[in-house]
């Protein structure tokens, strides 16, 4: 049996939920992988707790159910105890990095924290996108020095292996054009409207089923999307993309009509991230609403749908598709990356 010793900051849907996951896969990753995933210590915005014997997860997804804070852990929790402080002082393997994008404050403190975790010879599993987008390069080198690995695939488009299979499946081609809807509650919102529902109640309803959060104009202007083209783009294409890089149209201005006329044409609209390689090697990045036929590959998403398409030259096309109606998806890549590592 071997044992990892595991950090989590941030529990929030998808913090919580990976708690739920490991603890419900606890029996099977001792049987089939002959492995003890010991999650060591945990942080949220009120606090942090840290056990070297092993914090309970369904403990811990308890307490963040019932709107407390695990710094409320019986015997291992202490309040203010911030998350940079929990990692430079734990002793772990693996950080498992899943607090909030907060790009507008430099993606703090999501960023110290994966710095410090790879400086102190910690692999980094992370499904948060602001490090990514502000620092790819930095942190790659500084996992490459420390001989760890920096593993992201959830930062794209949910549960969907999107980055995997780009950097995987796809060595040796070129990818000449990129086409992704990475983000689920954009297409969830303009069906509602092209079902005739106003913007208000359209907007309440993506509330009430937890895909919209804070004030939706990180998803609804398009920054979301931008941000995971940008990953994709240094990820999978070895294109060093930055935010100002994306041609960039939310879709947050949009008449609901726009949406119900594309759809009595046939057309179901989608805010599409794109990438075209130029002759020059280098790539157009756009994001902006399109409307999509039902013979697009992307034409034909549901409303809890994300995909990705990679058009290359020795592969074809290869389109890949999840439906997440709930975000355990999203948590449990957090586990897939994990298990990448240690079978590695």
């Amino acid at each position: 049996m071997q044992t990892i010793r595991i950090v989590l900051v941030g529990l929030g849907n998808l913090g919580r939920r990976l708690c739920e996951v490991l603890s419900e896969k606890e029996p099977l990753l001792r049987d089939r992988f002959g492995l003890e995933l010991r999650l060591v210590g945990a942080a949220d915005s009120r606090g942090a707790a840290y056990d070297p014997a092993g914090l309970n997860t369904a403990e811990v997804a308890r307490l963040k159910r019932a709107g407390g804070t695990v710094a409320d852990y019986a015997g291992a929790g202490r309040q203010g105890w911030l998350a940079p402080d929990l990692v430079a002082t734990t002793e772990a393997d693996v950080l498992l990095e899943a607090s909030p994008v907060n790009l507008k404050q430099g993606a703090e403190p999501a960023l110290t924290c994966i710095r410090t975790a790879l400086q102190r010879g910690m692999h980094v599993v992370t499904p948060n996108k602001g490090p990514l987008v502000l620092a790819y390069q930095e942190l790659h080198d500084l996992a490459a020095a420390h001989g760890v690995q920096l593993r992201f695939d959830g930062t794209v488009a949910g549960g969907l292996p999107a980055i995997n299979i780009g950097q995987r499946d796809l060595r040796g081609a070129v990818i000449h054009k990129l086409e992704a809807v990475p983000n689920m509650v954009t297409g969830f919102i303009m069906d509602m409207l092209a079902d005739g529902l106003p913007w208000e109640e359209a907007r309440t309803r993506a509330y009430d089923s937890g895909a919209l959060e804070g004030d939706g104009s990180w998803d609804l202007e398009g920054w979301d999307a931008a941000a995971k083209l940008v990953i994709l783009a240094n990820a999978v294409l070895g294109y060093p993309a930055r935010m100002e890089d994306v041609v960039l149209t939310g879709i947050a201005d949009m008449s609901p009509d726009v949406f119900r006329s594309a759809l009595e044409q046939g057309r179901r609209y989608r805010l599409l991230a794109r990438a075209e390689r130029r002759a020059d090697g280098r790539y157009d990045l756009s994001v902006e609403p399109t409307p999509l036929p039902p013979d697009h590959p992307l034409g034909r998403l549901g409303r809890k749908q994300m995909a990705v398409v990679y058009s290359t030259d020795i592969y074809g096309t290869i389109t890949a598709m999840i439906d997440e109606p709930k975000p355990v998806p999203s948590a449990a890549t957090m586990l897939r990356d994990v298990l990448d590592i240690l079978s590695g």
